[in-house]
């Protein structure tokens, strides 16, 4: 028996790729540690000794990390698995708040990326969008969807899953192959 990854991986699949989101999602827990540290130091303004800076500063620091934990923890354990049978998006949200997406690698029909602005660009982060038979998947805020993108694309292909193998794209080729010859006679 393989190695498990995560705790829903069955026996005989593999895990391929694993990618999570840009860190820049963590912006808001860190803008409110860092408020938190210099609101800290603000009782040395008011009495300006070494012990209230250094205490106060102690004292910002501990509620700054515990503003922060919740954009971290949302971070951390968000995820997505690439399986040589499914793709699987973990998305955590909060400590008790947890939803999970399975799809199978065979029903992705397409795999784009987008970079808009100058935020996502400067950082590296964008949009990928999968369309798939029941929908379209979209993930916002992905670290290089460029790289992401080849390398599910990759994966699909050596799978051997590609638009040719599609039941729908077979039966409208053979629609049109149907239409072209009735046109010829």
């Amino acid at each position: 028996m393989a190695k498990k990854y995560f705790e829903d991986q069955l026996d005989d699949e593999e895990v391929l790729y694993v990618f999570r989101k840009h860190p820049i999602v963590m912006r808001k827990g860190l803008i409110l540690f860092m408020l938190s540290m210099l609101a800290g130091t603000i009782p040395s303004l008011i009495k300006p000794e070494y012990s209230y800076f250094f205490a106060g500063l102690a004292i910002g620091t501990v509620v700054g990390i515990i503003l922060f934990f919740p954009s971290w923890l949302s971070w951390y354990f968000s995820v997505f698995i690439v399986t040589d049978h499914r793709l699987i998006q973990i998305t955590q949200k909060g400590l008790f708040d947890r939803s999970v997406v399975d799809m199978g690698l065979s029903q992705i029909q397409m795999v784009n990326y987008q970079v808009s602005g100058f935020q996502e660009t400067l950082l590296g982060s964008g949009t990928i969008m999968m369309q798939t038979f029941v929908g379209d998947l979209i993930i916002h805020d992905v670290h290089h969807p460029a790289k992401i993108q080849k390398h599910v694309l990759q994966i699909l292909r050596d799978q051997g899953i590609s638009a040719a193998n599609y039941p729908l794209t077979e039966e409208l080729e053979t629609d049109q192959r149907e239409a072209d010859e009735g046109e010829e006679t």
